[in-house]
């Protein structure tokens, strides 16, 4: 098989269309990447490929760990997910119960809920990129701002606000911030190897990304919108570009590649792993609340999560979405995508997780990748129906 000489990992079989499609990526010049597909919470495929950091020559490694940009919201989702099972969160509660200082400039009636489907109208981040790092004042400037239409009457994704507004939300429950919270009652536990906010101590691990084919690091994320193929559970590039009176700030790629970005708290968007934990982390999603034996949330709560809340034209994506809480429904499946690639993509129904992550960006408008990574593990689900 041409490439697949290159990949590392192990797969079962009747997968083999997965490690294939992965290696095609590779061979088409992708600079490096990740794939994994859990069943059951186990891993059928596990695969890894290409070079993590071209500048130092360093190849893709079983722990490489890669930004997955937006993939990081089915994280944060997790967590708030995991609070409403326990009754410490009320999706139908104004957001001013736990975040009084939210109140200003007409936000009152925006409940929890309108944070996780992104119909909160706080879809721009309008201050500098400096005060990403800095939790106290991302979070005053998002309570100060005023929405941009009626909370819960459309959607607009909120690419970089919606972490912060979620996450101080988590904060103010749990008085531990979204990333602290998530290593203590998810990762944790499972032994899951993805992080927000990345310790020092793994920075050698990391695969820088790397722009699209003629872009350089000032690519930035408002570049492109699209909408996905029918079926496809890629969501489009993450959209800095809403055409909001105050032009928005635009994500640079050198911003995601800095320090900065590693160790603050961006829990929409600055999630550090591999597909392996990014899988392992979302089949509790996929097998309805518990995976090897650690139970995160019940499976009434786990099912919560796929019932649509919204369903409509999305006003900054162009393209019409159906969201769940924190999650994209896309037919059966459920999930999203990241800026650059990344896919992650739960199917409750076989209990399939589909996880890939990559260093390499390419333009949205032409990027598939996920979409096929996705097609391959379902060939290999036909096969595992079929003999089973």
């Amino acid at each position: 098989m041409a490439g697949m000489a290159d990949l590392q990992g192990s797969y079962d079989d009747l997968f083999t269309a997965v490690p294939t499609a992965l290696a095609t990526l590779l061979d088409g010049g992708d600079v490096g990447g990740s794939v994994a597909v859990f069943v059951d919470g186990e891993p059928v495929v596990d695969v890894w490929g290409g070079v993590a950091d071209p500048a130092r020559g360093i190849p893709w490694q079983r722990d490489t760990l890669v930004n997955v940009w937006s993939v990081t919201k089915t994280m944060t989702a997790l967590c708030a997910l995991v609070l409403i099972d326990r009754g410490e969160l009320d999706p139908d509660a104004p957001v001013t119960r736990y975040w009084p200082e939210f109140a200003a400039a007409g936000k009152e009636a925006v409940l929890v809920r309108h944070l996780l489907w992104h119909t909160a109208g706080l879809p721009d981040w309008e201050g500098p990129v400096a005060e990403i790092y800095d939790w106290p004042a991302a979070t005053a400037r998002l309570a100060a701002q005023a929405p941009q239409w009626e909370p819960g009457s459309a959607a607009g994704y909120h690419s970089l606000t919606q972490g912060f507004l979620v996450g101080e939300v988590l904060r103010r429950i749990t008085g531990r911030s979204p990333g602290a919270f998530f290593a203590d009652e998810i990762a944790g536990p499972l032994g899951a190897d993805f992080r927000m906010g990345l310790p020092a101590e793994h920075d050698h691990r990391v695969a820088p990304t790397v722009p699209p084919p003629g872009r350089d690091e000032d690519y930035t994320a408002g570049a492109a919108r699209r909408a996905p193929r029918p079926g496809s559970p890629t969501a489009p590039a993450d959209s800095t570009d809403s055409g909001s009176p105050t032009a928005p700030t635009a994500i640079r790629l050198r911003d995601g590649n800095g320090m900065a970005w590693r160790r603050a708290q961006i829990p929409a968007a600055s999630g550090f792993g591999n597909a392996r934990s990014v899988a392992l982390v979302q089949s509790a999603m996929a097998c309805g609340g518990s995976v090897r034996g650690v139970r995160l949330l019940s499976r009434a709560g786990c099912d919560r999560a796929w019932e649509e809340q919204f369903s409509g034209e999305d006003r900054v994506l162009g393209m019409p979405i159906s969201w769940g809480l924190g999650y994209g429904r896309f037919g059966g499946t459920y999930g999203w995508g990241g800026w650059g690639g990344s896919t992650v993509m739960i199917e409750p129904e076989s209990r399939m997780v589909v996880a890939y992550v990559t260093n390499q960006m390419r333009e949205p408008a032409e990027d598939t990748r996920g979409l096929d990574i996705v097609m391959a593990a379902y060939d290999g689900l036909q096969g595992l129906r079929a003999g089973g």
